[in-house]
C-alpha cells in the first residue's frame, strides 16, 4: 500500500516549510547534540575552555555531516533527510581517553577510528548476511529501548507544582492526537503544534526559563579549546584503540538500521532497501567521526528521531536536511539561538519524544517481518531484544561486569545488537555447507549454472520434480541478471553461492549488473514497457518458480538471492 508522503527526498519543498519542519528536529536534537560532550568533558574532569570549544565543533560538524547526508557528495551521503548529531556508545570510552590521556590523545583516537568506519562502507557487501535486516530492524527497536529511559529521566520528579505533569500531559495528547488525526497540509506541522502549545501551558508555572535565553549572547566563537592532535601514538593510544573500533562497529550498525529504516519511509511507493545508499549513510558518518576528530571533540552518529518525524509529516525532501544542517552551524554560532531551543521544558520534550520513538520501534518491528520472520529469525530477534532489555536495565550481571564493560554492555542497542550479530553468525556456521561456481555472467554460462544447481539438488536428495523447480528458477534468475546488464559493455564475474538443506534451497547470483532493482520490478511487473516480452516472462516465471527473491544492491556488486522451496518434492 502506498504511504502518504507529501514530498519524497528529490521533491523541493517551499524554503518557509523546509524551514519550520527543520527548525522542529533542530529544537529536539540540540540538547542531545550538547549533552553527550558536556557528560564526557565533566565526567573526566576537563576545563571550562575545552567544553565551550567541544559543545560548538560538536554542533558545527553534527551541521555539516546533516547536509552531507541530504545532499550526498559522491559516495558520501544517503540522500536522505538523515540528522546527525554526538554518539551516546562513545561515553564511556571517550571519558577514560580524556580522563587518562587528555584531549589531543581522545581526539587522535576518534579520528583513526573513524577511517574503520570507511572500511566498513566499502565493504559492507561482505557483510550481509551477518548485518542483515534481521539485525538492522532488531537494533531499530533497541534504539527506542535504550532513549525511552533518558526520555523519563527528563520528567522531574521533584516539582512544586503540577505544571510538569500537565504541560507534558498536554504535549503527549495534542501530539499523538493530531498524529493520529491530522491530514493535509495540518499534518506536516504536528511536532511544531506539539511542542508549542507544550510551551504555553508550562509558561504560567514558570517551567520556561525565559532568563536563560535573555542572558545569552547573540554571537560568538570559542576560541582557544581546541587541543590539537596527539601524533605520538603512545602505549595508551594503542591500549584504547580497539576500544574505539568497537565503539565505531557500533555506530555503524546503528547508521545501517537509520538508513534502511529512513528508506522504507521516504517513498510513495514501497522500495527495497538501496545498500548503496546504506553504504553512502555509513560514510557520511565516518566523515563526521574524522570531522570530530580534527575538530577535537566526541563522535557522530545518525539519530532515529529523523525517521518517525518524517513518517509523521510525511516530508521526505533533501532540502529539509539542508535546512536542518544550516540551523545546527546557526545555533553553534549564535548561542541565544541554542538557549531558546534548550529553554523548552523537559516535561514538554518527553512527552513529544514518546510518540516519536513509539513508531520508530513499531518500524523496526516492520523491518523485521518484512524481512521473512521465520522460527530461526524469530529467535534471534526475541533473544537479542530481551538481552538488550536486560543490560539496559542492569538486570544482567551488572555488578560482575565492572565499570568499563558495564558502561558499555549497558546500552541495549549495544548488547542487543552485537547479541543478534553473533547469533545470525551462529545460523550462518550451522546452516550447511555452502558450494560456490565462479563463471562468468553471460548466456554462455546457463548450461554450467544448470549444472551447478543439478548437483546441489540431488546432494540435497530433493526428488525429481522439486529438482527441476530449482533449475528453473536458477535459469529464470540469470535471465533477470542478464536482463538487467544487457547495457554493459564487457561480461562481469559471476560467482554462484548454493546452499540446500530437505525443506529449502538458497542461490546467491553475485555480480555487477546495473541500476535497476529486480526485486521492486517483480513488485512493479505491470509497469514493463510494452516492448520487453521476453523480460516480463522471466520475471513472472522467477516470482513462480522462487518463495522469496532479494536484490540487494552495493557499490560495484550485486547480490541476487533466490530461495525455492522443496515442497513436497523432498523426502521425508
Amino acid at each position: 500500500m502506498a504511504s502518504t508522503i507529501r514530498y519524497e527526498p528529490p521533491e523541493r519543498p517551499p524554503h518557509p516549510l523546509a524551514a519550520g519542519l527543520g527548525l522542529q528536529q533542530t529544537a529536539l536534537s540540540v540538547a542531545s547534540i550538547v549533552l553527550t560532550p558536556v557528560i564526557v568533558i565533566r565526567a573526566a574532569g576537563g576545563s571550562d575552555a575545552y567544553l565551550s570549544w567541544a559543545v560548538f565543533a560538536a554542533l558545527l560538524v553534527s551541521g555539516l555531516t546533516t547536509m552531507l547526508q541530504a545532499k550526498r557528495v559522491w559516495r558520501l551521503g544517503a540522500g536522505y533527510p538523515l540528522l546527525m548529531g554526538t554518539s551516546g556508545a562513545f561515553i564511556a570510552v571517550c571519558v577514560i581517553a580524556l580522563a587518562e590521556g587528555g584531549p589531543a590523545v581522545l581526539a587522535t583516537l576518534v579520528f583513526v577510528s573513524a577511517l574503520f568506519q570507511f572500511l566498513l562502507a566499502g565493504k559492507l557487501a561482505w557483510l550481509r548476511r551477518i548485518i542483515t535486516p534481521t539485525v538492522a530492524g532488531t537494533v531499530v527497536m533497541l534504539i527506542a529501548v535504550t532513549v525511552m529511559p533518558v526520555v523519563f529521566a527528563m520528567l522531574p520528579t521533584d516539582a512544586p507544582s503540577i505544571g510538569a505533569p500537565v504541560s507534558g500531559a498536554v504535549a503527549l495528547a495534542v501530539t499523538a492526537g493530531l498524529a493520529m488525526k491530522a491530514t493535509g497540509a495540518l499534518r506536516l506541522w504536528v511536532p511544531m503544534i506539539g511542542l508549542a502549545v507544550g510551551c504555553l501551558v508550562a509558561s504560567p508555572f514558570g517551567l520556561y526559563d525565559t532568563a536563560q535565553v535573555a542572558d545569552a549572547a547573540w554571537f560568538g566563537v570559542p576560541l582557544g579549546g581546541w587541543p590539537g592532535l596527539d601524533v605520538q601514538f603512545g602505549p595508551l593510544f594503542w591500549a584504547l584503540l580497539p576500544a574505539f573500533v568497537f565503539a565505531t562497529l557500533i555506530g555503524a550498525i546503528e547508521t545501517v538500521g537509520d538508513a534502511s529504516a529512513m528508506q522504507a519511509v521516504s517513498w510513495r511507493q514501497p522500495r527495497t532497501t538501496d545498500y548503496r545508499e546504506v553504504q553512502g549513510a555509513v560514510a557520511a558518518d565516518g566523515m563526521g567521526n574524522l570531522l570530530s576528530g580534527l575538530a577535537a571533540t566526541v563522535p557522530n552518529t545518525t539519530y532515529s528521531k529523523s525517521i518517525s518525524i518524517t513518517e509523521l509529516t510525511g516530508v521526505a525532501a533533501r532540502r529539509v536536511g539542508l535546512w536542518i544542517g544550516a540551523l545546527f552551524i546557526a545555533t553553534a554560532f549564535v548561542p541565544k539561538v541554542g538557549a531558546l531551543l534548550l529553554a523548552v521544558p523537559g516535561s514538554v520534550v518527553a512527552a513529544y519524544m514518546t510518540v516519536f520513538l513509539a513508531m520508530l520501534f513499531v518500524l523496526g518491528m516492520k523491518m523485521v517481518v518484512q524481512d521473512g520472520l521465520d522460527y530461526r529469525k524469530g529467535i534471534i530477534v526475541g533473544v537479542s531484544f530481551w538481552i538488550g532489555v536486560g543490560f539496559q536495565n542492569q538486570a544482567i550481571f551488572a555488578a560482575q561486569l565492572g565499570d568499563w564493560w558495564g558502561t558499555l554492555l549497558g546500552n541495549g542497542m549495544t548488547s542487543g545488537g552485537l547479541t543478534a550479530i553473533a547469533l545470525t553468525a551462529v545460523m550462518e556456521l550451522v546452516g550447511g555447507r555452502r558450494r560456490r561456481l565462479n563463471t562468468v555472467l553471460n548466456a554462455a554460462a546457463l548450461p554450467a549454472v544448470d549444472a551447478f544447481l543439478i548437483d546441489i539438488g540431488t546432494r540435497a536428495r530433493w526428488e525429481e520434480v522439486a529438482r527441476e523447480r530449482l533449475r528453473a528458477a536458477g535459469e529464470e534468475a540469470m535471465q533477470c541478471l542478464l536482463g538487467a546488464g544487457k547495457a554493459l559493455a564487457e561480461s562481469r564475474r559471476l560467482r554462484v553461492v548454493a546452499r540446500a538443506d530437505r525443506r529449502e534451497a538458497t542461490i546467491e547470483l553475485v555480480a555487477a549488473v546495473g541500476e535497476e532493482n529486480i526485486e521492486d520490478l517483480l513488485v512493479r511487473l505491470t509497469d514493463l514497457p510494452s516492448d520487453a516480452p521476453e523480460r516480463e516472462m522471466s520475471l513472472r516465471l522467477l516470482r513462480h518458480h522462487a518463495s522469496a527473491v532479494r536484490h540487494q544492491q552495493y557499490h560495484g556488486t550485486d547480490v541476487l538471492v533466490v530461495t525455492v522451496a522443496a515442497g513436497d518434492g523432498s523426502p521425508g
